[in-house]
């Protein structure tokens, strides 16, 4: 009786960004993740300090990391990012937001000018700001979707896109209905599928797209299992994916029982992410976003074994 295999082969396949090309499928890449700001809900009020940031950011590429993810507004459940409507103004505006980003992603270049940095931001405003300032990627957690000025600043600089699916905005993700499997599915693809085509309208090349299932962001905490175990079927949209799944609560959710009544804390969430990791890679992810380097390189090392001996 012939079984269903789950793992399949990532394509290798040319990333291409502002002024260089990464070259996808052949080993996983790893995005190393940094926070500026007071109130991420892993490491907030860390590294909000520039120089905190800078060093950091060193560390994580001295220990391996392919890109760095620059961060400086918060988009934890709850958050009023993205405004609570299409409205309404954010909870961080794009001139806060780039004071404290501009002065790290300086830092950072400074040090090591040929760094592959990509800036979390939905912003066009600051997009365009830490681009002009050698940014590479634009990594957009609401796919396209919460300013409409984002993509043309994305095909006139020719970078790297990153386009996540997100359900609804931050403070709304609590109170969303539980989807059954196949209905998440489609939800997500669908989505991406729309992000996909506006960014093409916009006129931003297929081979700098990637696409982000968007782990945590809208999704209740079974969900993102349902997602992670099917998110293989995603590659059909012709475009690699990232996969950010780093201490997400969905992780410490189904580890709590082992942590008593109060729950598992962030930090205890790393083994569990690693697992989360190795399951991503196995089902079609070609970068993985972590806030610990070393111990991601190592599983994914095991997981590239895996898939070029399938």
């Amino acid at each position: 009786m012939d079984l269903p295999n789950p793992i399949r082969n990532r394509s290798i396949c040319p990333w291409q960004l502002r002024t260089r090309t990464l070259h996808l499928g052949r080993r996983t890449l790893i995005m190393g993740v940094v926070n500026i700001t007071p109130d991420s809900f892993s490491d907030g009020g860390s590294f909000l300090a520039p120089e905190a940031a800078i060093a950091h950011a060193m560390r994580l590429l001295e220990e391996g990391a392919d890109i760095l993810d620059l961060g400086a507004e918060s988009t934890r459940p709850g958050a009023r990012a993205g405004g609570a409507s299409p409205e309404s103004v954010p909870a961080v505006s794009a001139e806060e937001e780039q004071a404290r980003l501009l002065p790290v992603l300086a830092g950072i270049l400074k040090g090591l000018p040929h760094a592959v940095v990509s800036i979390d931001t939905y912003k066009a405003a600051t997009a365009r700001a830490a681009l002009a300032a050698g940014a590479e990627i634009v990594n957009d957690v609401s796919g396209f979707t919460w300013d409409p000025r984002l993509p043309a600043v994305c095909a006139e600089s020719r970078c790297g896109v990153i386009l996540m699916h997100t359900r609804g905005r931050p403070e709304q993700w609590r109170n969303q209905p539980q989807l059954d499997s196949e209905t998440l599915i489609a939800m997500v693809r669908d989505g991406l599928a729309a992000s996909l085509a506006r960014a093409k309208h916009t006129g931003i090349a297929s081979e700098s797209i990637m696409l982000d299932p968007g782990y945590g962001f809208g999704k209740r905490f079974n969900e993102n299992f349902s997602l992670l175990a099917r998110q293989q079927e995603l590659l059909v949209l012709g475009r690699p994916l990232l996969a950010g799944l780093s201490r997400k609560s969905f992780l410490g959710h189904a580890i709590a029982p082992l942590y008593g009544d109060q729950g598992a804390p962030v930090r205890a969430r790393e083994t569990a992410s690693i697992a989360a990791l190795v399951a991503a890679i196995l089902h079609g992810a070609s970068i993985v976003r972590v806030h610990e380097v070393r111990p991601a390189i190592e599983a994914a090392c095991i997981a590239d074994a895996i898939l070029n001996a399938n």
